[in-house]
């Protein structure tokens, strides 16, 4: 990049933090980036290990859907930092309509907003009255038009994976460019394979954890921790509550852990279980290999991009329970034979390869 280097980073919103947010503020930390943004929790943040002094609110928005989704859309919509800045990179699928008024920009894409696009079904599916579908129909329909009209404005397209960038061909007819999201492989370590499986996901419908609930209900003598961040969001809450009460006694569910102690539960745990349906890329699962531990994830989406079968885990065809179970006793018998293959698997998605293809693609501006 040339003259003016400064790049700003926009995103939905940081009040909670994700997979996504944790690779946008890395970017804006090894790329010297501002972010803009909408609610902001700095606590969680710097408990994160990350700076807040560049992060800039354009304004709060409500914490439920879809009215958190609007508010964001209409927000980015009338942002404008004119000339500000050398590069504009939208990295939240709510904030496309940002490149309306942002120019150069460039969209990292983690995925198409999937609750309009590829879940549409999905997410219809879970929702309880008839008149919340009529409604979910008519939601869907303007935001789809709406998504259509803001991608004529995006210059650049990056996708996370392979899987993110055929939904970008299918949805908008466009191309992009395949560069993986990072783990920061030095935060990761090998201990042991201890006696409890581990599960790192946001508790919400499309990670399937009823699924893990229900596998390990039938195997009393197993046990399993789940970590998911805390949403305050009244759907968020239901779901988790809802959670709570049908797991079984050999489920431990974490609402937050710091960096320090999922790292030792990535150490320690026996394997890595996800059951997250189409998943964009699936960064969790790189940071299990990460630790040296075998994954057992659906067989397909984004894990087919990062697990290899049979070598750093098992990838399971018809998930359901009974498939599940198959695959934690597989796998179960002697998962540190995968060590090896694991940690070689995950070296391939380091910070300093993922810095350097960003630097690359971003030097035409």
């Amino acid at each position: 990049m040339s003259g003016k280097t400064k790049i700003a980073i926009f995103h939905n919103s940081f009040d909670n933090l994700g997979g996504a947010e944790l690779v946008n503020l890395t970017l804006a930390e090894k790329l010297g980036a501002d972010i803009y943004t909408t609610n902001i929790n700095k606590d969680k943040i710097a408990k994160a290990g990350f700076c807040t002094e560049n992060i800039f609110s354009i304004g709060r928005v409500p914490i439920n859907s879809p009215w958190k989704q609007e508010m964001i859309h209409w927000r980015f919509g009338r942002l404008n930092l004119k000339t500000k800045y050398a590069l504009y990179l939208i990295a939240g699928d709510w904030a496309l309509s940002a490149a309306i008024n942002n120019k150069p920009n460039l969209w990292y894409a983690y995925s198409p907003a999937r609750e309009i696009w590829d879940l549409a079904d999905y997410t219809k599916h879970h929702l309880r009255k008839l008149g919340q579908k009529t409604i979910f129909d008519w939601w869907i329909g303007l935001r789809r038009h709406s998504d259509l009209q803001n991608i004529k404005q995006i210059q650049k397209i990056i996708a996370v994976s392979e899987n993110v960038r055929q939904r970008i061909k299918n949805y908008f007819q466009r191309d992009s460019l395949v560069i993986n999201p990072p783990v920061d492989i030095k935060k990761f370590f090998y201990r042991k394979n201890g006696p409890f499986w581990l599960s790192v996901n946001r508790l919400v419908a499309q990670k399937r954890i009823d699924l893990q609930l229900k596998a390990f209900r039938q195997m009393p003598q197993e046990k399993l921790i789940i970590v998911g961040n805390q949403e305050n969001s009244k759907l968020f809450k239901q779901n988790f509550q809802r959670l709570m009460k049908i797991k079984p006694a050999n489920v431990e569910i974490l609402s937050w852990v710091s960096n320090q102690k999922l790292a030792a539960l990535y150490a320690d745990c026996r394997g890595f279980i996800t059951t997250a349906k189409n998943e964009d890329f699936g960064l969790a699962a790189v940071e299990a290999m990460a630790s040296g531990k075998p994954v057992i994830a659906p067989n397909e989406g984004g894990f087919q991009e990062t697990i290899i079968d049979g070598q750093t885990g098992k990838l399971i065809d018809a998930l359901d329970d009974a498939n599940l179970i198959k695959g934690i006793r597989l796998i179960g018998r002697n998962p540190a034979d995968y060590k090896t293959a694991c940690l070689s698997q995950a070296a391939k998605f380091n910070l300093e390869n993922f810095i350097n293809k960003i630097k690359n693609a971003l030097s035409c501006y």
